[in-house]
């Protein structure tokens, strides 16, 4: 005997409320996360594209650590690097060699009580022309 399509189709079934919900919580919280936490890294993006584009600066091994560190928040002002204090660059120069240390965190609630924080930590040696 051939069994009717429609008892078939009398089994199956769609997800459940509570499926639905624990999916709606799931990527609303990872959404949330991504919008908090992702600035941070396209700031940090930008802020290592700054201090790459020093390499090969005329008179860079010629300049103060003052100096670099002036060129520095130049660069990351016209990028629109709002969050970032120069406390957190120290430079070093070592005969024509420019030592670059950048090292910081950034710190962002997601809700109440519950933050993030992501550390930073880049070094970059370079020599002007």
């Amino acid at each position: 005997m051939k069994k009717n399509n429609l008892s078939a189709m009398n089994r199956q079934a769609g997800a459940g409320a509570l499926t639905i919900l624990i999916m709606v919580l799931f990527f609303g919280s990872l959404l949330t996360l991504v919008i908090k936490v992702g600035p941070a890294y396209l700031d940090d993006l930008t802020i290592q594209e700054a201090l790459e584009s020093l390499e090969g600066t005329d008179g860079l091994s010629n300049m103060g650590p003052a100096q670099v560190r002036t060129l520095i928040n130049k660069r990351l002002s016209v990028n629109n690097v709002r969050g970032f204090e120069a406390k957190n660059i120290t430079v070093q120069k070592d005969g024509e060699l420019v030592i670059i240390n950048v090292d910081y965190e950034v710190r962002n609630n997601i809700f109440r009580n519950v933050d993030t924080v992501v550390h930073f930590q880049h070094k970059y040696e370079m020599k002007g022309k």
